[in-house]
């Protein structure tokens, strides 16, 4: 396949015969996607790098499908290496202890390839492409995946990826030798990247190059207002190709007839009604948490004034307390005695009283 820019020879065999084996590394087309988070990952190594350093390099993770023919680039981390017109070296030792380390704490990302922040393809890209393809350590049985990314100053972010298969070359020379294979890629991402997404866009365009986070009215507003915009662009061109002023295209018309065929058949009232509707029912929820939430508040409050009160009523008394409380008890105590002898004489007198007077007089 051809292009303007650069020639590529599409082969998915060696071009010189080889053992025939069934340990072989697998070259089949497959499709890789690569996610935001790991692009971004990979321009801020490339903007951190050494001013003597023309590329960096890194390991890519992510999974695969159960067949290998789909990779999902997810994450990414740097390692070490060192670059001249003769030689490369990179610190293996790193890059197994930092891959021994994400498996740990994400078990589920493997090893899919490795990075570089420049779109030439050399010996030493030979090189290493073969040590993250090798058995054991590397992505065998499955291909490496290669992903280049240009990050010259002032031009677009440049993203390709590649597999490699081995050509028909001396043993001497097969550890610095492979053929790159061009494979198709796709930069994905999900509602919380795409908004992550526009606010960069529309920070790029700002001066100051700072852009503060819009509330969920807002958000919805600009939504709003990127589908009514959409609306009549489409509206236009129709209009357009049906008084013949635009070039009707088939492929755009089938695209609207099979969006429109996705559209629910209802009337404005029952959009205004459902809309209504379930407004209400946030209201709703937003009034019933609001009322747990001031219970909750009220209960712990009722509950530490009771924790305060009963920890000040029953405090143990003091030395002096308890000596003032046997005084009293002691005094008390004669005090009753001396009580009862008095009521005993006085009930006698009231006794001899009666017996004089029966009548009560």
């Amino acid at each position: 396949m051809g292009t303007s820019q650069n020639n590529y020879l599409h082969l998915a065999r060696p071009l010189a015969p080889a053992a025939v084996s069934t340990t072989a590394p697998s070259t089949a087309p497959l499709s890789v996607s690569l996610l935001p988070q790991a692009l971004f990952s990979i321009l801020d190594h490339a903007s951190r790098r050494p001013a003597d350093q023309e590329r960096v390099i890194g390991t890519l993770l992510g999974t695969r499908s159960e067949d290998g023919t789909e990779v999902h680039i997810t994450n990414c981390y740097a390692v070490p290496h060192t670059e001249t017109a003769e030689q490369v070296e990179v610190d293996m030792d790193y890059q197994k202890a930092m891959l021994s380390l994400h498996l740990r704490s994400t078990p589920k990302e493997v090893l899919v390839g490795w990075y570089a922040t420049s779109g030439e393809l050399n010996t030493f890209s030979a090189l290493i492409q073969n040590f993250y393809g090798q058995q054991g350590e590397g992505t065998f049985p499955h291909p490496a995946v290669h992903l280049t990314v240009s990050t010259a100053p002032g031009r677009d972010v440049d993203a390709r990826t590649y597999i490699s298969a081995p050509i028909g070359v001396t043993a001497e020379r097969a550890a610095d030798s492979c053929l790159f294979i061009p494979v198709p890629h796709e930069i994905r991402y999900g509602d919380a990247e795409k908004s992550g997404l526009e606010m960069i866009a529309i920070a790029k365009e700002r001066e100051d190059r700072s852009l503060l986070l819009q509330t969920d009215v807002e958000t919805l507003e600009r939504a709003i207002e990127q589908v009514l915009e959409m609306l009549e662009r489409v509206s236009n061109y129709v209009s357009n190709v049906l008084d013949e002023e635009a070039e009707p295209s088939s492929a755009l018309g089938q695209f609207l007839m099979n969006t429109l065929s996705l559209a629910p058949k209802v009337d404005a009232e029952s959009v205004e009604r459902d809309f209504n509707n379930h407004i209400q029912d946030v209201l709703l929820v937003s009034y019933l948490a609001n009322t747990i939430r001031t219970q909750i508040d009220l209960s712990n409050r009722l509950a530490t004034a009771a924790l305060t009160m009963g920890h000040a009523e029953g405090a143990p008394p003091t030395d002096a307390q308890q000596q003032d409380n046997k005084q009293q008890s002691d005094r008390g105590g004669r005090g009753g005695r001396g009580g009862r002898g008095g009521g005993r004489s006085r009930g006698g007198g009231d006794r001899d009283y009666q017996r004089e007077n029966p009548l009560g007089l």
